[in-house]
């Protein structure tokens, strides 16, 4: 399957939305239902056709233990 570049604007967004996301929700969900959860935000404020959804879905998971240190992080730093 190719996969295709995230667009730049919805990068923006997604590392805005991680971030007003709850640290215990990005640290107390599995894997597939943090991709779901953040997948939903993301469509709600804007509408991604296949690809997009596609493509964003394949980079969270590629972001995973990122995403979780960052929130881990702000336990820490509080």
């Amino acid at each position: 399957m190719k996969t295709h570049p995230v667009n730049s604007n919805i990068l923006r967004q997604l590392w805005s939305t991680v971030e007003q996301t709850q640290t215990s929700t990005l640290l107390g969900l599995n894997d597939t239902d943090l991709v779901k959860q953040l997948l939903g935000q993301m469509e709600k404020q804007k509408d991604l056709n296949s690809e997009e959804t596609n493509t964003l879905s394949a980079y969270i998971y590629s972001k995973i233990l990122l995403i979780r240190d960052l929130a881990q992080a702000r336990l820490v730093n509080c």
